[in-house]
């Protein structure tokens, strides 16, 4: 009987024991390989403080890249005049055209939006000293171009209406209708979740149980490049807009029961 209540006694040790080496053991190989994965072991059943008992808690990752529908400009017009008055009528002037461009490049009036408006008085320097000498109008919007075959000629003709007051800034692209490539990046983040639970559980000797929670961060990212623009002639070629990539990431957080 003795040795029964030993082997019983070491063998719940051993249980308790496990978990602790198995979170020890990943740590180090983790900091030996420089790997960002994130796995917990619950403390042994009757300590644990979620009341779900022993568990795995693994971190996966999914990334599934696309090609963007969406290219997002920034498309603004910056007037310097003598006067406040003729800065902002001239802005004003000068901005409608280049909203009247768009529009007739087909862009909807609901994919404009007002980025910055600012009015200010300008200044140079004369004998070391700021002297006034002006006032300073920007006016800018940013548009969502869902035709990125004619993005380029769109941009060429905004900034041919502003002429040297136009400027264009902050390009990105962007994935609107991502659905698809979200799903797969889920499947993505969870088959890799699970392989890893998988290795633990099975090297701690406990197997592995159903998955018990799950927590999901989605980061939709997006390519950027900035630019200035200027006019260009009816003669020359549209401004070349290349489309490339935009990846979809799903990184989610999964706890599994232990067997």
């Amino acid at each position: 009987m003795e040795t029964v209540s030993h082997w019983s006694s070491s063998a719940r040790l051993a249980r308790r024991i496990v978990p602790a080496l198995l979170v020890v053991g990943f740590v180090a190989g983790a900091a030996a390989c420089g790997s960002p994965a994130k796995v917990e072991v619950s403390a042994p059943s009757g300590s644990s403080t979620d009341g779900l008992g022993e568990g795995i808690t693994v971190t996966g990752v999914g990334q599934v890249k696309g090609k963007p529908d969406t290219l997002s400009v920034s498309i603004g017009v910056t007037t310097k005049r003598p006067t406040v008055d003729a800065a902002v009528t001239d802005n004003a002037t000068t901005t409608t055209a280049v909203t009247d461009a768009l529009t007739a490049k087909g862009i909807d009036a609901k994919d404009v939006q007002t980025q910055n408006y600012s009015v200010q008085p300008s200044f140079s320097f004369a004998n070391n000293k700021q002297v006034p000498d002006g006032y300073l109008v920007n006016n800018t919007v940013t548009v969502k171009i869902h035709d990125l075959k004619g993005a380029g000629a769109i941009i060429d003709a905004a900034t041919a209406a502003g002429g040297n007051d136009a400027t264009v800034q902050g390009v990105s692209f962007s994935l609107e209708d991502n659905k698809a490539l979200l799903t797969q990046a889920r499947d993505e983040a969870y088959a890799d979740a699970k392989a890893k639970a998988e290795q633990f559980g099975q090297l701690s000797g406990r197997g592995l149980g159903d998955a018990q929670a799950i927590n999901e961060t989605v980061n939709p990212n997006q390519t950027q490049f900035r630019s200035v623009g200027a006019a260009v002639s009816d003669a020359q070629t549209s401004t070349p807009i290349n489309v490339g990539q935009v990846s979809t990431d799903v990184t989610i957080t999964v706890r599994f029961a232990l067997g």
